[in-house]
């Protein structure tokens, strides 16, 4: 099997592993979380193994689960997004760095000023991944007694999507002339004032900061519901997907892609990259034992508090050896909900073991050989499953070093990864074009 195209990498860093028993597993660091000596570590690891980027997600409620549950997670405590990448950015040359902000709970101004000001701190390679929060314990800390509608989510993330690139756009590239015979530090002919007066926002600006490196910083979306799949034609860089079958993904692939047509987008102007949990080892046998004692330290308290905040309801309330009943709808993430829906009629799992497989990882898994990961990989890019994948590790740091150290080279032996970055921003290396300023013509 060959291809010409090459497959895209990220790094789903959360900012380490989404396994619950990650910082359980022997030889992992416990602390990698909140340790930025390690985060550090893993970023030039994913730097000399070429990825793209650094994905960070973020959630913004502790009090999200049972005592017992919480408990035992490692991502009870994590750093800031922005807090972090920025360390990040002087620690790395080519990295692209992706945060998570809620269109839910923030405000544009905020989130295109620190997006404006990553991209300039790291020479172009920041990337904002829009969410609407679909944890309603988040709504708390913000000052709501209860969640928003999952739609009017969406509703008011196009309108915030339209307010910060508008404000990204408010100084022409060229507007500051920093003259220093006339006195003259920028041309206010090349100053764009948004004045935007909309549904959710009024937001007058200009954004108090020079446009971006890129223009735009790398959009990145994840939502697989029908309105997150629109916003992704009409708004996206890049998609975090979720297909647990090559089926699956070709289909949302195609999907996606045809939506962006449509509107008048060419295909090539978004990367697909489908989550992917790999688990590699010398032979297949010694690949399956590490993923299922990895799944054996994570605690039924911990795994049926990981499948209650997939399905938005308290499963612990379902009988454990019984199949999962039927769902009403809920404010939750519907994709994540369907998924283990579809995933429990398909295995015929109990509630118990569908807990075990939220509580662990229950999506798409790459489970085998460097030579086995890799043959699966390039058959996702070439049958159009995906342009790339959003690489999980199993722990850190050896699950980072095995995939970098073993299975990297075996993509850039096929030509299926990069040997060298092509650029110096993350638009660049992902081959996406810089977007226009939609309100200043070039000078």
């Amino acid at each position: 099997m060959s291809s010409k195209r090459q497959l895209r990498l990220g790094a789903f860093m959360r900012p380490v592993s989404i396994h619950t028993g990650a910082w359980r597993y022997p030889g992992a660091y416990p602390d990698a979380n909140f340790n930025f000596a390690h985060l550090r570590r893993f970023a030039q690891t994913l730097e000399r193994g070429r990825f793209d980027a650094f994905f960070m997600a973020d959630h913004l409620a502790v009090l999200n689960m049972p005592i017992d549950a919480l408990k035992r997670s490692h991502t009870v405590t994590s750093f800031e997004p922005f807090t972090l990448l920025s360390a990040l950015a002087g620690a790395t040359e080519r990295l692209g760095l992706v945060a998570t902000a809620s269109t839910t709970f923030d405000e544009p101004f905020h989130i295109a000023r620190r997006f404006a000001s990553l991209d300039h701190i790291s020479g172009g390679r920041a990337g904002w991944n829009i969410v609407t929060t679909s944890n309603p314990d988040a709504a708390l800390n913000f000052g709501l007694t209860e969640h928003v509608e999952h739609d009017e989510r969406y509703r008011r993330a196009r309108e915030f999507f339209d307010v910060v690139t508008g404000l990204w756009d408010s100084f022409a590239d060229d507007a500051f002339v920093r003259d220093v015979e006339s006195g003259v530090y920028f041309d206010p002919g090349r100053l764009h004032v948004l004045n935007h007066r909309g549904p959710h926002f009024s937001v007058r600006g200009p954004l108090n900061i020079a446009r971006p490196v890129q223009g735009w910083p790398v959009i990145v979306q994840a939502g697989a519901s029908e309105a997150g799949r629109q916003l992704a034609a009409e708004t996206a860089d890049v998609v975090f997907a979720a297909p647990s079958r090559l089926a699956d993904g070709q289909a949302f692939y195609s999907d996606v892609k045809g939506r962006m047509e449509k509107l008048g987008r060419a295909r090539d102007n978004l990367k697909i990259l489908p989550g992917a949990f790999v688990v590699g080892g010398d032979t297949l046998a010694e690949a399956r034992r590490k993923r299922v004692l990895l799944d054996s330290l994570v605690h039924y308290d911990s795994a049926i508090a990981s499948l209650s905040g997939m399905l938005g309801q308290d499963a612990s309330r379902f009988d454990p050896d019984g199949p999962l009943p039927e769902l009403p709808e809920t404010n939750a993430s519907r994709s994540a909900r369907e998924r283990m829906v579809e995933l429990a009629k398909r295995e015929n799992l109990t509630v118990r073991q569908l807990a075990q497989r939220a509580g662990g990882y229950s999506g798409l898994s790459f489970v085998g050989t460097p030579a086995m990961i890799a043959d699966e990989m390039e058959e996702w890019l070439v049958t159009e499953g995906a342009d790339g994948f959003n690489v999980m590790f199993p722990y850190l740091p050896g699950g980072l070093d095995d995939f970098v150290d073993e299975v990297c080279p075996e993509l850039q032996r096929r030509g299926l990864l990069r040997r060298e970055y092509e650029g110096a921003t993350l638009r660049e290396n992902l081959g996406l074009p810089r977007p226009e300023n939609r309100f200043v013509a070039r000078g």
